[in-house]
């Protein structure tokens, strides 16, 4: 059994194919960013493959300075050999499903490690439409640029932890999503208003993820959020945003807020992980 670090996304994508297919929504997000790393949106990325026999057995990425996104291993032995190649990087966290995510926090940094936040990992393949507010729903344009931003950065500022991108990197991951077909963002307008936001983007080979999602807070428990991610997936699967349709949707949620969490499982969601971000040192 062997590690190996990648330039190559497409090569990565191709030789770990059996491994993240394997549970392609919990392998949602290395997926993602390993295929946006193949389109050209990260200079610097790091990519490790862990193999057994010439079978992918254990993988992570980074694009350096964030956190190391890791793949459910195949073994234990395959996520020590990961460990110990990814030992001498300089990463400052790693995200991926439990319990895989903590058993290689202790293995990289034992005894130095925190959990900063938890959050359930959800896939729908059939939305249940839920009661309908005023209003509609817009595609945002380019002339929606700023106030998308504003949104994107106090859903961070609300929503994730101190490991989070700060402002400059939200607009620079609006401006990409807007750079490319496979992503964007939905408003819901009220009274000619926007009042809500969904955005989508980081397809698989089967799904695509949402988020984020964000209602200013004097504008919430109108159901806007709600009726606005049914219509996103719904848009999503049948393919009226994502040519070809898609075979389901993933989203995160913060498991600290139950609210949220039922929301979306009203609306067809189900969990099938639970991811943590941890922190080193």
């Amino acid at each position: 059994m062997e590690a190996e670090r990648l330039d190559d996304a497409a090569t990565f994508l191709e030789e770990a194919k059996p491994l993240l297919l394997a549970d392609e929504a919990r392998h949602n997000l290395i997926l993602g960013i390993a295929g946006t790393i193949r389109d050209g949106f990260y200079e610097e990325h790091r990519l490790w493959l862990v193999r057994d026999a010439g079978r992918p057995a254990a993988a992570a990425l980074q694009t350096p300075p964030y956190n190391l996104i890791l793949a459910r291993p195949d073994s234990d032995e395959a996520l020590a050999v990961l460990a110990g190649a990814v030992a001498e990087e300089r990463v400052p966290g790693v995200v991926g499903a439990v319990p895989e995510a903590e058993r290689f926090a202790e293995l990289h940094a034992p005894g130095r490690w925190r959990r900063t936040m938890g959050q359930g990992v959800y896939e729908l393949e059939e939305v249940q439409a839920p009661p309908r507010p005023s209003g509609a729903s817009r595609v945002a344009g380019e002339a929606d640029r700023d106030l998308v931003v504003r949104w994107f950065e106090a859903f961070a500022d609300e929503v994730v932890n101190e490991a989070a991108p700060g402002h400059a990197d939200a607009a620079q991951a609006v401006d990409r999503r807007y750079s490319v077909d496979t992503s964007g963002f939905l408003l819901w307008e009220d009274d000619g208003e926007p009042v809500s936001l969904a955005g989508w983007g980081g397809p698989t080979p089967n799904g695509i993820r949402v988020g984020p999602v964000y209602t200013p807070p004097a504008l919430r428990g109108r159901g806007y959020a709600t009726a606005l991610t049914a219509e996103l997936s719904q848009r999503l699967l049948e393919g009226d945003l994502f040519a070809g349709g898609r075979r389901f949707c993933f989203l995160y949620t913060d498991l600290a807020n139950p609210t949220s969490n039922a929301i979306y499982e009203r609306i067809g969601y189900r969990r099938v992980a639970e991811s943590a971000e941890i922190a080193f040192g």
